[in-house]
């Protein structure tokens, strides 16, 4: 028998991570986003890069009300009991010559050490610097980044038949990129590199974000933690009073939510 709960009952953990939600991109799943931000109570808030996809604005402006409103939930919470701190990605590398200054209550750090609970010491960085193509060519990468916004729009048609026809979300990006040999070979190099320089500061764990893929694991005795993103997944990673770290898939949860509300 499951137990009865709310869709509007909210989660308590002492940290979140999330990463790569891309406002002011058209991939965007703002809205979901929104529900989790008002769903979660937490001590900490980390933004591990990717937040404002700086590069996409550039293009083409786009910004609607919902994308506005992550950023006032945001402020909201810095104001109100909750340390946020921003760790700047790529696609929002502009902030890294901020590093150190606080705006709104926000702290910016390129890089930070989080404790846990039960005295853990993790390493919060974006992950960029340890991505190949991005790091050998800048131009490659906004390319790809071309390809996957292509790759994006046709997941929102797919997902907007699948509503049509009763089916829950489902990624197409995510699943081409984890059966395609090279992305998982990538994937693995990416997770070792991060691990590696856990491992050089003497910390026990990191959390990154990049890649898209939310992901526990654990690498030469380094635990390795990765968000996810707020385009594909709708992922973030959560911190329970207790120091247990869990990966929250929030179209996953929203729909077992709300089917045990249904048939409560």
């Amino acid at each position: 028998m499951q137990k009865q709960v709310s869709h509007k009952e909210k989660i308590k953990v002492r940290s979140v991570w999330i990463s790569d939600i891309h406002l002011g991109f058209r991939g965007c799943s703002a809205d979901f986003l929104l529900d989790f931000l008002h769903r979660v109570e937490c001590d900490y808030l980390y933004l591990v890069g990717d937040i404002i996809d700086v590069w996409e604005m550039k293009k083409k402006m786009f910004w609607p009300q919902a994308h506005n409103n992550v950023i006032r939930t945001l402020l909201g919470k810095a104001k109100h009991n909750t340390k946020v701190v921003y760790v700047p990605g790529n696609h929002d590398e502009v902030l890294r010559d901020f590093d150190g200054a606080v705006f709104g209550n926000v702290e910016i750090q390129n890089e930070i050490i989080h404790t846990t609970a039960d005295n853990k010491k993790l390493l919060i960085l974006h992950g960029d610097q340890f991505d190949s193509v991005v790091k050998i060519s800048p131009l490659l990468a906004k390319v790809g980044s071309r390809l996957y916004e292509y790759l994006l729009r046709a997941n929102r048609w797919v997902n907007f038949v699948r509503r049509k026809l009763g089916f829950s979300y489902w990624s197409l990006a995510a699943f081409l990129k984890h059966r395609v040999k090279n992305a998982v070979q990538y994937i693995s190099n990416f997770e070792e590199a991060v691990a590696h320089e856990a491992a050089r500061q003497g910390v026990d764990g990191v959390v990154c974000g990049h890649i898209h893929r939310a992901e526990i694991a654990r690498h030469h005795d380094i635990d390795y933690f990765n968000c996810g993103d707020w385009v594909e997944s709708c992922t973030a990673l959560v911190e329970h009073p207790d120091g247990t770290m869990e990966i929250l898939n929030w179209t996953e949860f929203t729909e077992q939510t709300h089917a045990v509300v249904q048939a409560a």
